[in-house]
């Protein structure tokens, strides 16, 4: 029973960033990149430049910039905190 629990949740898991990915046009390698590592230290941080680098292509002059990091730093956050400690790849 629980390793049905945990096939599905990894499923999820990816289905669910995958999803993220798409929908917020991140750049799919370096975002599953980021996501891992949130993952294993079961926190998404802002601190340094991992979360520029999966953000689409845009100038941090931008006035949309700041709140298109801000939202896509809210939603992998809201991701970790749901599928910390359920490992799988993403």
């Amino acid at each position: 029973m629980i390793d049905a629990f945990f096939t599905f949740a990894q499923a999820e898991q990816q289905r669910e960033a995958q999803e993220l990915i798409h929908a917020e046009s991140l750049d799919a390698e370096a975002a599953r990149r980021y996501i891992t590592s949130s993952l294993k230290r079961e926190f998404a941080t802002d601190n340094g430049t991992e979360l520029n680098a999966i953000l689409p292509r845009m100038s941090p002059l931008n006035p949309q910039y700041l709140a298109k990091k801000q939202g896509v730093f809210q939603k992998i956050t809201a991701f970790v905190e749901k599928f910390k400690g359920v490992g799988g790849q993403i």
